[in-house]
């Protein structure tokens, strides 16, 4: 069975996400502070982040740190055990594209987790390793349900998903 890590496992979203694919993947939950002790797997889900309104400095701090570098030290510290043909997808938000007022801490840190999404896309591509972002509004009963999303992962983990990369797939109500 392929070994899967999911960041953010713990939440609603990665909750269900685990719930089901484990008959799947091997789900491995990654902790909030440590990475999991695997030698290889196939993919990881970055599914981690946080909200929040506003635009002040501890907002950006906690933004970034939540949605951002929160993937960038789980795929970096798995960057080179993820099996050639692998899949990594990131959650990220459709307002990193819509860009509305009120929300400038949480929309940059989104925009700058899908342009990681799209080099890290572009690293990866030699070892076929695909890379995308799922963008959806609002999520649960006024938005995009989860099992929407999950569909769309499940899409993204599989064989018929492999030659899309570095996609920042918008997913609305």
């Amino acid at each position: 069975m392929k070994s899967l890590l999911i960041t953010g496992a713990s939440g609603h979203l990665g909750h269900s996400v685990v719930e089901r694919l484990s008959s799947e993947y091997n789900c491995i939950p990654v902790p909030r502070d440590a990475m999991p002790r695997v030698d290889q797997a196939f993919g990881l889900l970055h599914l981690a982040g946080g909200f929040t309104l506003g635009s002040k400095v501890d907002d950006f701090a906690k933004m970034l740190d939540a949605s951002l570098m929160s993937g960038v030290r789980a795929i970096e510290g798995m960057r080179e055990k993820i099996s050639d043909g692998g899949r990594i997808v990131a959650m990220s938000a459709i307002v990193s594209l819509t860009k509305p007022a009120g929300m400038a801490a949480y929309v940059s840190a989104k925009a700058a987790l899908n342009s990681y999404v799209e080099v890290l896309a572009k690293e990866l591509q030699k070892r076929r390793i695909t890379v995308n972002a799922l963008l959806p509004s609002t999520l649960g009963p006024d938005g995009v349900p989860h099992e929407r999303v999950i569909a769309a992962i499940r899409f993204l983990l599989s064989e018929d998903a492999a030659p899309i990369t570095g996609q920042l797939i918008a997913m609305t109500a």
